[in-house]
């Protein structure tokens, strides 16, 4: 069951992230990493949060937020 309207908190994406929590269902394991992508976070926790985030952005699974 696929509920995008819980809003992921930073925490939460973040032990996500790390496999700390289980996801609530499948796709919430890429959204909380495109959650860290997006608020930066992915750049700013230990180095493996960053070169993960930059792997899924060359595979194509998640996208790097457009700067206006």
């Amino acid at each position: 069951m696929s509920n995008k309207q819980t809003k992921l908190t930073n925490y939460k994406a973040t032990m996500i992230a790390e496999g700390v929590l289980e996801p609530d269902y499948p796709d919430q394991y890429i959204e909380a990493w495109q959650h860290l992508i997006d608020t930066g976070l992915a750049w700013s926790l230990q180095g493996w949060f960053g070169r993960v985030a930059k792997n899924l952005i060359a595979d194509g699974i998640c996208t790097m937020k457009t700067r206006n």
